[in-house]
């Protein structure tokens, strides 16, 4: 075979990017970094002579020039629930946006250690910026690299105040609405399905129920608690139906509430018409469902995406804590509840 003298071609350079776009490398290097006083039309002709040239920045150099990785460490439960997971979708997006990439380590719910064991892989990666959207209540002091920013999204509480970004639940106001939506069609009072009491979201549904009931002046019943899954949302309406009192249900997640739904079809049981069901999340099933859900909606792109913006901010050189509030609860009224009928 004929020696043609062409070896493996090279990735492409930010001369090479300079050269096809019409500007000097230095200007390329600030578009690429992000850099502000870059004409628009500029950055614009390096973006795609880049997307042209398949460009690739060194990461690695980048970050020893900047001291930045361009990269944001999550810590996230390994989980498919719909909330979960929904929220890490709504992260990448966000991520994707502002041009930071994003490492994730998944903990398992009851792991010794777990989150912290996930934070210390993190940041030996190298990364500008640390996301903790683990919703449970592990019992850990978790410590952290002071100059790494952290976004919150549960109400862990370590020693990083001065330099985080904090997502305020609206479990509690949601958790309020609901239960006043039922109590407001005229039932004598909500029962509530919780979800397991590690999880700071199902603390919270079951603190906006206990106030709504309290403020009501009306009846407590006793507390089912499931585990986010349809077959113990079953099992809890399995126990409502034995109750025989039951007209109006809070339950603290749709895949529950469907699971609830079942127990009470096959007990001969109206939805509405004998009970009323209310769920949370708006997932998207829970509008097809018959009759449709009843849920609370949550804005989980919404928060990720102001949540990111506040973090980068700081990543940036911004300081002190911020305390981004959740959107107001939005009920998603269907055809799940009524006024309870005479019996």
């Amino acid at each position: 075979m004929r020696d043609t003298g062409r070896g493996p071609r090279r990735p492409a350079g930010s001369m090479d990017v300079a050269r096809l776009a019409g500007v000097s490398q230095k200007t390329v290097s600030r578009v690429i970094n992000a850099e502000p006083n870059v004409r628009e039309h500029l950055r614009e002709r390096v973006l795609q002579a880049a997307r042209e040239l398949g460009y690739r920045p060194n990461t690695a150099a980048r970050a020893l020039i900047k001291g930045r990785f361009h990269r944001i460490g999550v810590v996230s439960l390994g989980s498919t629930l719909y909330g979960p997971a929904a929220t890490l979708v709504a992260l990448e997006r966000a991520a994707r946006r502002t041009g930071y990439s994003l490492s994730i380590v998944c903990t398992l719910e009851g792991e010794p250690g777990g989150i912290s064991a996930a934070i210390d892989s993190l940041i030996s990666q190298g990364v500008d910026g640390i996301v903790l959207s683990e919703p449970i209540d592990e019992g850990q002091d978790l410590a952290l690299d002071p100059d790494v920013p952290v976004l919150s999204f549960n109400q862990l509480s370590p020693p990083y105040a001065d330099n985080g970004v904090f997502i305020s639940g609206g479990g509690v106001a949601a958790g309020r609405v609901a239960t006043e939506h039922l109590l407001s069609l005229g039932h004598a009072t909500v029962w509530h399905v919780a979800g397991p009491q590690r999880w700071w979201a199902a603390r919270d549904r079951l603190a906006g129920w206990r106030e709504a009931l309290a403020a009501a002046g009306v009846p407590e019943p006793p507390v089912l608690e499931g585990d986010w899954y349809p077959a113990s949302g079953y099992a809890a309406g399995v126990e409502l139906v034995a109750a025989g009192d039951v007209t109006a249900v809070f339950v603290a997640n749709d895949d529950m509430a469907i699971g609830v739904m079942r127990a009470f079809a096959e007990a001969g049981l109206r939805v509405p018409e004998d009970v009323s069901l209310v769920g949370f999340d708006d997932s998207p099933h829970a509008a097809y469902l018959v009759p449709p859900l009843t849920t609370i909606h949550s804005d989980f792109e919404g928060a990720a995406v102001r949540g990111l913006q506040l973090l980068v901010e700081r990543i940036e050189g911004a300081t002190g804590p911020a305390v981004l509030e959740e959107p107001p609860a939005e009920l998603i009224p269907r055809g799940s509840t009524a006024p309870p009928e005479s019996r």
